[in-house]
């Protein structure tokens, strides 16, 4: 059996709501008069009601991880899901040193690479070559160590041509790239990422999981915290369920994202946004109509349905077309679709006015089970997205009845009934 790398015993994190500073003296001032004489915070930004319910409860704090107990052997690779604020960010920065517990027991075995929120780690008035050396340093790595493997890192982070620009003036994009590739490549016993790889491109996104396959396999450990489920059930072999500091589940990857999906999946029909005229193009609203054109997440799998999106162009827009992706709950994509397909005329200009798309969906096409769709507005030319959300989840409901229950239970996304031509010879 391989050796503990990392023992987590008991381990309790917590926060003091509230808010450290307003940026200006005036208003800290200002809030800390109010509060002397009993009165509400002229600058408070959180709901006051709920602070005040937080305060006579709490104290005005809470607790980020709740007596997390966990093991991790050497190379294993171990995911670690939940939703926003279950806690994943703050275990990471426990583990890596980024901030200490408030009671209980962390021992690690090797050393740690980081790779966490955009900004950490990376110093921002040095430049790329200067922060590689720099990271590895604070690694406990020799500069002939990092200098063998300095080309490796360039190379692999593709930004080669800005390696002696100030990463101060990286895209986030840019920085992520390089902070992994530094992460990844000084040989760290222990790798541990965040969801800062979301700030990727979906190519480098790929590369970085292959990196960290490959960094699996020669026998170190990993610890992935993601929101793409896909990712998480092809790297790791375990995961951990986290909500509200607690280590809720624990085992095979596969029966923790699906129970996981289960219990955090929501039907949602319509999505919408306000105006922004700071945008060239936004998107406005996109709807799920059934076959009747009424709002609905329970699909009928014998019936149409309507994919409808509404965006705004406030200027002239080049190169840029609309999309959707629909997927499976563990972001397995079952198809793509573009308004370039039938409009390619849109990809050259696409005038100021207000505009309304619908997709048709076929009857007797998608599988019975739950999906959902991302929708964006996409640059062709230089790869911006002006939008790019998760909007809408949905069920597809199968009533007929069957006499073969495999007739019923069929794998695969898609269940279309196809022409079949018999004759007896």
């Amino acid at each position: 059996m391989s050796e503990m790398v990392i023992k987590i015993e008991n381990l309790y994190k917590q926060y003091r709501l509230g808010v450290l500073s307003h940026r200006t003296l005036y208003k800290d001032v200002q809030s800390w008069w109010a509060k002397a004489r009993g009165k509400e915070d002229p600058n408070q930004t959180v709901d006051h009601v709920t602070l005040k319910k937080i305060e006579q409860t709490e104290n005005g704090r809470f607790w980020a991880l709740n007596d997390i107990s966990l093991d991790v052997r050497q190379g294993e690779v171990l995911g670690i899901i939940g939703r926003n604020g279950a806690g994943k960010s703050t275990l990471l920065k426990i583990l890596s040193r980024v901030t200490t517990p408030t009671k209980g027991q962390i021992k690690i075995k090797g050393r740690i690479a980081s790779l966490l929120e955009v900004g950490t780690g990376f110093h921002p008035e040095l430049t790329g070559r200067e922060n590689v050396y720099l990271n590895g340093a604070i690694m406990g790595m020799t500069k002939s160590e990092i200098s063998r493997k300095f080309d490796e890192i360039v190379d692999f982070s593709g930004i080669s041509e800005f390696i002696g620009t100030p990463v101060k003036r990286y895209s986030s994009g840019m920085y992520v790239r390089l902070a992994f590739a530094v992460a990844a490549h000084l040989e760290p016993e222990i790798l541990v990422v965040d969801e800062v790889l979301a700030v990727g491109d979906i190519d480098f996104q790929k590369k970085c999981l292959g990196k960290m396959k490959d960094v699996a396999e020669g026998g170190r450990t990993v610890l992935f915290v993601s929101h793409n489920m896909d990712a998480i059930n092809k790297l790791c072999a375990k995961a951990i369920l986290l909500s509200s500091g607690e280590i809720m589940e624990r085992g095979n990857t596969n029966e923790v994202v699906k129970n996981y999906l289960k219990m955090e999946f929501k039907e949602d029909a319509l999505y919408e946004q306000g105006e922004d005229k700071n945008k060239a193009i936004n998107l406005r609203k996109i709807t799920l109509l059934d076959s009747a054109r009424k709002i609905n997440a329970k699909l009928d799998y014998n019936k149409n349905f309507y994919v409808v999106i509404e965006y705004e162009v406030h200027q002239i827009v080049k190169g840029c077309y609309i999309w959707f992706t629909l997927k499976t709950l563990d972001d397995n994509i079952v198809f793509q679709t573009l308004d370039y397909d039938l409009n390619p005329s849109f990809i050259v200009e696409r005038q100021c006015g207000y505009y309304n798309s619908e997709v048709e969906i076929p009857a007797k096409w998608l599988n019975a089970g739950q999906y959902k769709i991302s929708f964006g507005i996409t640059s062709y030319h230089i790869r911006y997205n002006y939008d790019r959300i998760d909007a809408l989840s949905f069920k597809i409901i199968d009533n007929n009845d069957y006499l073969l229950a495999e007739a019923a239970n069929r794998a695969g996304f898609l269940r279309p009934e196809l022409l079949w031509r018999t004759k007896k010879l």
